[in-house]
């Protein structure tokens, strides 16, 4: 893993992307019903406590290791197989022919026969697949992750440990748009949030997009005892 963010930066001068993406999920329309008091003299900020609900959206997104702007996010209601599939289709018709490598996270949707469908295609793969749950690749989810992330394969999959979701660096990111666009705000509509969500993208990209400094070099952390 620590690997693939070190080779980044060399990969992007050569036209490949190195892209870590993610779903932050249940983000929600949260209506305060009454205004925010702003910080006074000798009075802190007062946010109202009741507040009203209309529903939630899920942000897939797309961090580019290389340059640090986050790309063609995918906001909507759900989380499917079939919208994380859509949301890697339409990130990769950006440069069709170019080598991709996406880090993500071991969630089911993420190891899926829509995926390992779209990869063969992509990348001219006529091996028979096989039937899922039955026999091939796509027999069972451990033989589907082996196919996408294979190092052969022009576009493939980098999956961390189970429990290592901070070395997903679009895990950094998610947690800068809680603190500067979500937190303590108000919207009276799911159209408000996701205005709010697209328009924060925008700023980012355009004023505080760098690549993130990552230290870590895949090292133990602490030697046992």
């Amino acid at each position: 893993m620590c690997e693939i963010y070190a080779e980044a930066p060399r990969l992007h001068e050569e036209g490949a992307h190195t892209i870590s993406t993610d779903e932050k999920t249940g983000i929600q329309a949260i209506e305060r019903l009454q205004p925010t008091l702003p910080v006074r003299p000798g009075s802190i900020e007062r946010v109202e406590f009741d507040y009203r609900r209309h529903g939630t959206l899920c942000l897939i997104a797309n961090f580019d290791v290389a340059t640090g702007k986050v790309i063609l996010p995918t906001i909507g209601p759900t989380r499917t197989e079939a919208d994380f599939s859509a949301h890697i289709e339409r990130t990769i018709d950006t440069d069709p022919n170019a080598a991709w490598t996406f880090v993500l996270d071991q969630l089911n949707t993420h190891k899926s026969e829509s995926l390992v469908r779209l990869v063969a295609q992509r990348c001219g793969i006529d091996d028979a697949l096989g039937v899922k749950g039955k026999s091939g690749v796509l027999r069972s989810m451990a033989a589907r992750k082996a196919f996408l992330e294979d190092p052969d394969h022009r576009i493939r999959f980098v999956y961390p440990p189970r429990h290592t979701s901070w070395l997903n660096q679009v895990e950094i990111w998610f947690s800068i748009l809680t603190r500067r666009a979500l937190k303590r705000a108000s919207f009276a509509s799911l159209e408000a949030l996701e205005q709010r969500l697209r328009e924060f993208i925008d700023y980012f990209n355009a004023v505080l997009a760098k690549p993130f400094k990552w230290t870590y070099a895949g090292k133990p952390l602490h030697a046992g005892g």
